[in-house]
């Protein structure tokens, strides 16, 4: 049986990208997305925020994807205030999807400004250009995903709206990735003392796999001492993305190293990418590590769901 402590291996190299990385003075660099290009390369989409306080979204692509860094000359994604208000205090927290039927990869990301966090889409073919859809969940809303292709003919999206009694996973629906509908709470925050109490979100994008989608979301304990962001697990039906299977009772990653306690935010370690290697049960979680830093950890799929099998039950069916 999968030891909860040898799940995830720290790579050797972490943290794989710091803000000396970049090509001028920035305050951090954290919260990748990722993604394993056609020619093997890895691509991440870093947060990167600049001494304002305002982020960008940055590029970095290694031969590896551990190693070798080489950052783009310019950011990938600056805030456009002018045209789009919602980005005046930054652009945020990427997610990528490669969408099949459009040809083109879907990066979902948190566009900030004074009226809160809201969800953002852009569309690119090749990490170059891209074309904006702009707000697609309004404030306050933030770490989505969407499924890389069509349920019953409409894209389905996970996303985490703040209410009043907390922030939970929701699932949204959409025929033509602008108008959105059909939300539905997917998985709740627990109550209590739980690791994963009052406020949880979405990590990476969900993992395909041969049992359901394997999903990876942070939960957040209020201490004494502050907030802990932590990594759970759970598994959604394959054939309908919205009943959830199984879901951890603990958490499997949690910030232990000096780089994922210390930092701008403390005690926090926050996926956003993964990428699987040339063995498709070989998953790499690019996360952000204290808000100031990137690490990268390394798990098996198959290992990844053992686990799950003997740490955790059906859930309660969610409240509608």
């Amino acid at each position: 049986m999968t030891d909860h402590d040898s799940l995830f291996r720290r790579h050797d190299a972490n943290p794989i990208l710091t803000a000396a990385h970049w090509p001028h003075t920035v305050n951090a660099v954290f919260n990748p997305g990722a993604v394993r290009l056609p020619d093997g390369t890895t691509l991440l989409l870093c947060r990167v925020e600049d001494r304002r306080g305002i982020s960008c979204l940055w590029a970095a692509r290694s031969p590896d994807g551990s190693a070798d860094w080489q950052v783009d000359p310019a950011p990938a994604l600056l805030p456009r205030p002018q045209e789009h208000p919602e980005e005046a205090w930054g652009v945020e927290d990427p997610r990528i999807v490669w969408l099949e039927e459009l040809g083109r990869y879907a990066v979902s990301y948190t566009a900030f400004s004074q009226t809160g966090p809201a969800v953002s889409l852009a569309l690119t073919a090749d990490f170059r250009t891209y074309e904006r859809v702009g707000v697609v969940m309004p404030p306050e809303d933030k770490d989505a995903a969407l499924l890389p292709r069509r349920y019953g003919g409409r894209w389905l999206m996970l996303h985490r709206p703040h209410t009043g009694l907390g922030s939970d996973i929701w699932l949204a629906e959409s025929p033509d990735l602008i108008h959105w509908g059909r939300h539905r709470l997917l998985l709740a925050a627990r109550r209590g003392a739980w690791w994963d109490a009052n406020k949880i979100g979405l990590g990476p994008p969900l993992i395909e796999t041969d049992r359901g989608w394997l999903m990876l979301y942070h939960g957040v304990r209020m201490t004494a001492a502050g907030c802990l962001y932590r990594l759970g697990a759970a598994l959604l039906d394959a054939a309908d993305p919205g009943r959830v299977l199984l879901r951890s009772h603990e958490w499997v990653l949690g910030p232990r190293e000096r780089y994922e306690r210390e930092g701008d935010v403390g005690d926090v370690v926050f996926p956003c990418g993964y990428t699987l290697g040339p063995d498709p049960d070989v998953l790499n979680v690019y996360y952000g590590a204290a808000d100031t830093c990137i690490g990268l950890a390394v798990t098996s799929v198959s290992g990844l769901l053992a686990w799950l099998d003997s740490h955790s039950s059906a859930p309660e069916p969610p409240c509608p």
